[in-house]
């Protein structure tokens, strides 16, 4: 069965962005950036909630031409080619290979298709969702050296869920990846 991979970046002190919505304080040195390319790897399909999705649709598609830098490179044609579902209950159309979903129990179907892994990015409303469900298999979460004081946590979980320590790493010298699994 397929694995749904939960990859986010936050603050020292918890916050996936900032007390305005800003996400202006996450740095992808080349070591992370190898580490973010190396999960998209192992997914045949990325998964968004609709704030993520809006973000990365309005980005991704020019992002080479906006940003030329090597993940940009790296990443944009991934993004591109990849199939990709927006759980939402207010998205109406989606263009970018992607389908809607309404409800996150319908990711339970689509979990046990064949194919690769999942990587959900961001959107911490889903992943609670999902840990709710028990469909969410590992976290990967990125601490980055930055204290935000306020803003939308990484996670507000709604009952004790046990997990395992899986790996602890560091990259360019600057963030921390805490990854954890499914108990």
């Amino acid at each position: 069965m397929r694995k749904i991979m939960y990859y986010v970046h936050q603050s020292l002190d918890g916050f996936i962005a900032g007390p305005n919505g800003e996400f202006d304080w996450a740095e992808l040195g080349p070591e992370l950036g190898a580490y973010s390319m190396a999960l998209t790897e192992r997914a045949d399909l990325f998964l968004y909630g609709r704030n993520v999705w809006e973000l990365m649709s309005a980005y991704w598609p020019n992002a080479e031409a906006m940003n030329p830098d090597q993940h940009a490179t790296e990443f944009a044609p991934v993004w591109l080619r990849t199939p990709k579902v927006v759980l939402s209950t207010t998205l109406q159309s989606a263009d970018w290979n992607t389908r809607i979903i309404r409800a996150a129990d319908e990711l339970e179907a689509i979990k046990a298709e064949p194919g690769k892994d999942i990587l959900l990015t961001g959107s911490a409303s889903v992943a609670a969702a999902l840990t709710e469900l028990g469909l969410l298999d590992e976290y990967h979460v990125i601490v980055h050296p930055v204290i935000l004081g306020g803003g939308k946590p990484v996670y507000q979980p709604t009952g004790r869920h046990t997990l395992r320590l899986a790996e602890t790493r560091s990259f360019d010298d600057r963030t921390v990846l805490l990854r954890h699994d499914l108990a």
